[in-house]
């Protein structure tokens, strides 16, 4: 019974690991439902003393009948009994819950077929750890069951597991052991104990000691449960990550930089190189050019945009797992599939992020690369993009205008992040976002309507002969001389986008490029900026306000779901050969020669900016030792403070007005090893006799336990030769304590802060100077309580144990 009760415990508390994998709550009650009626059928199993091959085929019938009424009752007889149309019932929610599970990413939604599956994975769990613990008694091995239930959430989720989480499973699994145990040690038997005397024998069972067993299993178990957890954050930054959220392998990488630029400085002067270089190649499946995106922009200052830190986990290594879900794409989103190999040129320097089209599902290259989770971005802080070929596999959305246009708002994180504002914006840019788009429209149609502003009816004008990108700079684009270069019209939409409640970014990266007759070339004029804007369910789209065409960027192309409902048969195509106009293309790098790389070198006027990656190992290595370190103090910080405390109560006189019994408890005394406490009527003296008597053990010296407080006095004084005003001291100490213990008025007893001093003093000189150091730091007297503490809390759990559900006695006839 006690096992089959701590089988349900352990396995319940190793579910509660889940967590992380749902949005909802419906999940833990039917899983702590089904493991009730396992074990609930594995104690009535002990308990009727069934044979032990008979409890698993009832628990599986009972998970069975369990989770027919609670997902299919009312096609079950009497909502319990399973039928055909219940069992049909049932399958069609698993093949949905499988189903559900391929679409969604963690958390997922706690629909019927996902909880029916995690109920009935958890009950098997649950069968299977009842059999190995309580009917083939291998307690032990109930740890692998109960390991793969743990790891699910390891396996799903980014984030590590939270040391809650980890300690409560943990426990659950000791509580098995600690089970098996008793078990074991009670059938040992009893021991015999005889007595002999000259007419009879005397015989009497003793009862068991399994007590200390038990205590030091506890200690032990309870020990590596602690050092699992903290020992961990002494160590560096190790991968893989752990399975909590500190430790080895907590970190995000090793605290590297990596060059980010600011792909908004000096991008009029990159744009204007004569030299049209080759930056990549690259061959698509469908033979159709895609823009290419290296950086996302997201913040917004009112003078330019920047990009936040990227993150990215080891965990997320291009090579060791696909890409993350494009953020915010739901199902049934129309996609043109395609896959990429890309060859980047070799006079490409110091370029830490791939050129890939959005959203990519998978990235096949060599090194370490990894992608920001909220962006995508793919970069590293160990290689450079420069000679590399790596393949891609992307599915681009193309979202009909009905989908668009019933786009649900976004979620707060999105609205939080990509619609920040400064409070500065000039009033007449929020204005023109609202003259420029039709009021009571949907956000889709205010976007088309935004950037048919930009590339029809604004009047804007495609130029390189621009004044910058800063705040001024965006007002004169808007609002007076509309001319600018791709910079201008995609921060622009970005912004207006964001006045009208849209969220938006801007992208950097290339247009396709011109074809050629191994795929597609991209050149340094091919190098584009343009916004990206938020719909619930579809995610970030792309769209175009800067011109396209000989008028404008050259290769730049409008995206079939920003077109008018009543559009041209045909689209703008792309340019088919490369142009030698630097005015009418856009490009921030070119290395065609010596004076070319080093504008490469540059990247946009970028400069080293830190990428938060994690802690670096020294830092991990230092906050550890500092955590030891303050563990480590946590006795002599109790014991400092205990002297503060009692100081300033044996500062005080004594007195007994109240007269009465002087040794009579207070409920909130403490108890001192000589036997008085600590919380009596007479705290000044008491307290003052506890902390004597803490001093002489921190000192390593003894204490006979039939010493009086006098005898002892005399014995310390004469043993360590004290001196004549410390040997008073001690006796008036020892003589306000027996008064205090044994007079019927004590009367009025002086200060003793001062004899406490200069005794302690006195006891100090006659020890080692390790000894005193020890006695600061480690304290035994602090450390002899905390043991008493450990062991009255293991006590609890003994009792807690002790618990047995008996039946009431059946009353005589």
């Amino acid at each position: 019974m006690r096992l089959s009760i701590a089988s349900g415990v352990a396995t319940g508390a190793v579910a509660i690991a889940l967590y992380p994998l749902f949005q909802g709550g419906a999940w833990f009650w039917s899983s702590l439902g089904v493991i009730l009626v396992v074990a609930g059928i594995g104690v009535l199993a002990g308990h009727y003393t069934l044979p032990g091959w008979l409890a698993p085929p009832a628990q599986v019938l009972g998970v069975w009948i369990y989770l027919t009424a609670v997902f299919a009752g009312d096609e079950a007889w009497a909502r319990v009994v399973p039928t055909w149309d219940s069992v049909a019932r049932l399958d069609r929610l698993l093949t949905t819950g499988f189903a559900d599970i391929q679409r969604f990413a963690a958390p997922v939604p706690d629909s019927t077929g996902i909880v029916l599956l995690t109920c009935g994975g958890v009950g098997l769990i649950a069968v299977l750890v009842d059999l190995l613990a309580a009917r083939l008694r291998k307690a032990a091995l109930t740890g692998l069951p109960l390991l793969a239930l743990f790891v699910v959430p390891a396996a799903v989720i980014a984030e590590p597991i939270s040391w809650p989480a980890f300690i409560i499973g943990a426990l659950g699994y000791l509580g098995i052991l600690v089970a098996d145990g008793r078990e074991r040690v009670s059938h040992w038997g009893r021991a015999v104990l005889v007595r002999r005397t000259s007419s009879f024998t005397v015989t009497r069972p003793a009862p068991s000691d399994s007590g200390a067993l038990r205590l030091s299993g506890k200690r032990i178990g309870f020990t590596a449960i602690v050092l699992a957890v903290l020992l961990p954050a002494l160590l560096p930054t190790m991968e893989p990550n752990p399975l909590f959220g500190f430790g080895v392998g907590n970190g995000r990488g090793g605290g590297n930089s990596i060059s980010i630029p600011n792909p908004m400085v000096n991008l009029r002067g990159q744009l204007s190189l004569p030299e049209n270089s080759t930056v990549l190649t690259y061959k698509a499946s469908d033979s159709t050019p895609r823009y290419l995106r290296m950086y996302s922009l997201d913040i917004f200052d009112g003078e330019q945009w920047t990009m936040s830190e990227p993150r990215g986990r080891p965990e997320d290594r291009t090579s060791d797992a696909p890409m993350p879900l494009p953020p915010g794409q739901g199902a049934g989103v129309p996609v043109t599939p395609a896959n990429l190999t890309v060859t980047v040129s070799d006079q490409v320097r110091r370029l830490s992020f791939l050129p890939l089209p959005y959203p990519v599902s998978k990235v096949t290259v060599a090194g370490d690369w990894r992608p920001d989770r909220d962006t995508l971005m793919v970069f590293s802080t160990r290689n450079t993009a420069g000679g590399l070929t790596y393949q891609a596999v992307t599915a681009e959305p193309e979202p009909t205008a009905d989908r668009l246009k019933a786009a649900a708002p976004p979620a707060t994180a999105i609205r939080e992040r990509y619609l920040t504002l400064p409070e500065d914006l000039p009033d007449e840019i929020r204005r023109l976002a609202l003259q420029e788009t039709e009021r009571g429209s949907s956000p889709y149609e205010q976007a088309i309507q935004l950037q048919e502003f930009f590339t029809e009816s604004g009047g804007f004008t495609y130029s390189l002969a621009t004044q910058g990108h800063d705040g001024p700079a965006l007002t004169d684009f808007l609002i007076r001389n509309r001319t600018g270069y791709c910079e201008q019209f995609a921060a622009s939409m970005a912004v207006l986008a964001r006045v009208l409640g849209i969220p938006s970014r801007v992208a950097i990266g290339y247009t396709g490029g011109s074809v050629t007759s191994g795929g597609w070339q991209v050149r340094t004029h091919d190098s584009h900026a343009w916004p990206e804007l938020y719909f619930e369910g579809t995610g970030w789209l792309r769209f175009e306000p800067t011109p396209a065409g000989g008028a404008g960027q050259g290769s730049a192309t409008v995206p079939s779901y920003t077109l008018p409902e009543v559009a041209p048969d045909t689209p703008d195509e792309p340019s088919a050969a490369p142009s030698s106009d630097p005015t009418g293309s856009d490009s921030p790098i070119g290395p065609a020669n010596d004076r070319r790389n080093e504008m490469l070198d540059r990247e946009f006027g970028g400069a080293l900016t830190p990428v938060d990656e994690g802690m670096p190992p020294a830092g991990r290595i230092g906050i550890g030792v500092a955590i030891a370190l303050l563990v480590a103090l946590i006795p002599a910080l109790i014991r400092w403070q205990l002297r503060v405390r009692r100081s300033r109560s044996y500062s005080r006189r004594a007195g007994n007005p109240a007269g009465g019994d002087p040794a009579a408890p207070d409920p909130g005394g403490t108890a001192s090893p000589t036997g008085v406490r600590a919380g009596t009527r007479e705290p000044a003296v008491t307290v003052a006799w506890t902390e004597l008597d803490d001093a002489l053990c921190d000192y390593g010296m003894s204490r006979q336990a039939s010493e009086s407080p006098r005898a002892l006095a005399g014995r310390l004084a004469e043993q360590y030769v004290f001196e004549p005003e410390t040997a008073a001291a001690l006796a008036r100490i020892a003589a306000a304590v027996e008064r205090t213990l044994y007079a019927r008025t004590p009367g009025e007893i002086a200060t003793l802060r001062e004899d406490m001093r200069s005794v302690r003093r006195a006891l100090a000189a006659t020890t080692t100077r390790g000894r005193r150091i020890r006695a600061v730091l480690l304290p035994p007297s602090t450390l002899l309580r905390m043991r008493a503490l450990g062991g009255r809390v293991l006590d609890g759990f003994d009792r807690l144990e002790n618990i047995r559900l008996r039946r009431p006695a059946r009353k005589g006839a």
